[in-house]
C-alpha cells in the first residue's frame, strides 16, 4: 500500500511516494516529476492550491491523477505498488487545474482560474480521453491565477454518479450542481444553492447520501438533502469554534476537519436526523493544517500541515478520537508549500 503526497513545486511537481505499513507508517520511497507546473493562489499562505482533491486515486488503486496548476494540465500515473509510470499529461481544458472528481471511468477537473469551469474525460487504459459537450464554465469572473479564497474549491460526484458538485467559496458562496448523463456528459443546466453559511470549500457525502460541507467564512460543518431537481435543503449547520475550517475527510462515522487558521483538526459526527455534532478536538497540530485523507479501510488519517512542512499521521479509534503515529518533516513549506495527497 502507499501514500503520494504533491509537492506542487513551481518549477517542476512532483509526487512523493510513501510506503504504507500495516500500522500506519510510512516509510518515503522516492519521488515523481508530473511533467507540469505546480501554482499559487493569489495571497495563499500555507494552501497554495487552495481546494481539495488535486491528488486522486482511480481505478480501485491502479491509477493516480494530479493537477499541474501552473501549466493548465493533469497528470496520469499508473501505479504498481510503490512505484509510478507516467503515462500521460493532458490539457486540462481551462486555467489553474485545483480539483479532480472521478466515478468509475469518468474524471471532471476544476479549472479555478479565470471564469473557472469543468471539463470532462473518458479514462480508457492509460489514457484520458476529452468528453465531447463536457466543457462547462462556471461563470466566476475571477483572476488567473485565481485569488485564493474566490476560487471553487472541490468538484466531486455523488455517489450515484448522477451529479457533479462544485463548491464556489467567496465568489458566490454557492453550492452548483450539474446532472449528469448516462455516458458521463453534463446536462447545460446549473443549479446554485447558497450555502447556509458562508464560503463553501470542501465536501463529502455520509452513508445516506447526505452532502457534508465544511463552510469555511465561520467555520462551521453543515448538511443538505440534494433534491430531485438540484436544490439543497440544509438539514444542520454546526460551528467548530476555530479558525479557516476548509478541509474534510470521513472514517468510521465520523468527519474530521481541518482548521488552517487554528492549526488543528475537529471531529465531528452526524445525529440521527443528519445533523452535525461536534464532539471536540482530534488533534493539535500547527498553523497551516490543510488536507487530509483516510484509507480505504479508514483505520488510519492523514494529515497535511504545509504551514510547518509536516505530513502527520494518525489512528482512527472506534469512538472517534486520533492517536498520533508518526511525523514526518521536510515537506516544503510556504509560498512554495505542498498540497495534495492520495492514498491506495
Amino acid at each position: 500500500k502507499a501514500l503520494f503526497v504533491q509537492t506542487n513545486n513551481l518549477g517542476a511537481n512532483r509526487i512523493i511516494v510513501y510506503d504504507r505499513a500495516w500500522d500506519g507508517t510510512l516509510s518515503r520511497v522516492t519521488s515523481y516529476l508530473t511533467g507540469g507546473k505546480g501554482g499559487m493562489a493569489a495571497g495563499s499562505a500555507a494552501d497554495p492550491l487552495a481546494s481539495q482533491g488535486a491528488l486522486v486515486s482511480a481505478e480501485h488503486g491502479r491509477v493516480l491523477l494530479a493537477v499541474n496548476a501552473g501549466s493548465n494540465s493533469i497528470s496520469l500515473f499508473r501505479v504498481h505498488g510503490v512505484r509510478l509510470s507516467l503515462a500521460q499529461v493532458a490539457a486540462s481544458g481551462g486555467q489553474f487545474p485545483a480539483s479532480i472528481a472521478v466515478h468509475g471511468n469518468w474524471v471532471y477537473v476544476l479549472n479555478a482560474g479565470g471564469q473557472g469551469s469543468v471539463q470532462g474525460y473518458w479514462l480508457a487504459g492509460d489514457r484520458l480521453r476529452r468528453m465531447r459537450f463536457s466543457h462547462r464554465s462556471l461563470g466566476l469572473g475571477n483572476t488567473n491565477p485565481p485569488d485564493f479564497l474566490h476560487s471553487p474549491g472541490q468538484v466531486g460526484f455523488s455517489p450515484d454518479g448522477r451529479r457533479l458538485i462544485v463548491t464556489t467559496k467567496a465568489s458566490t458562496s454557492a453550492i452548483d450542481i450539474f446532472w449528469v448523463g448516462a455516458r458521463g456528459v453534463l446536462g447545460k443546466t446549473l443549479v446554485s444553492n447558497t450555502s447556509t453559511s458562508p464560503v463553501p470549500f470542501a465536501f463529502t457525502f455520509d452513508p445516506w447520501g447526505r452532502l457534508v460541507v465544511v463552510e469555511a467564512a465561520m467555520s462551521h460543518l453543515s448538511t443538505y438533502t440534494i433534491n430531485p431537481d438540484n436544490s439543497l435543503t440544509g438539514i444542520g449547520s454546526t460551528a467548530d469554534g476555530f479558525t479557516a475550517a476548509c478541509w474534510i475527510s470521513a472514517a468510521r462515522g465520523f468527519y474530521y476537519i481541518s482548521n488552517a487558521g487554528s492549526g488543528n483538526v475537529s471531529a465531528y459526527t452526524l445525529n440521527s436526523s443528519g445533523v452535525p455534532v461536534l464532539m471536540g478536538v482530534a488533534a493539535t497540530i500547527a498553523p497551516g493544517v490543510i488536507d487530509s485523507v483516510a484509507t480505504p479501510n479508514q483505520r488510519f488519517l492523514y494529515v497535511e500541515c504545509s504551514g510547518a512542512g509536516e505530513l502527520l499521521a494518525y489512528r482512527v479509534n472506534h469512538d472517534g478520537t486520533l492517536t498520533w503515529i508518526q511525523t514526518i518533516s521536510g515537506l516544503p513549506t510556504p509560498p512554495q508549500a505542498f498540497e495534495g495527497i492520495a492514498v491506495n
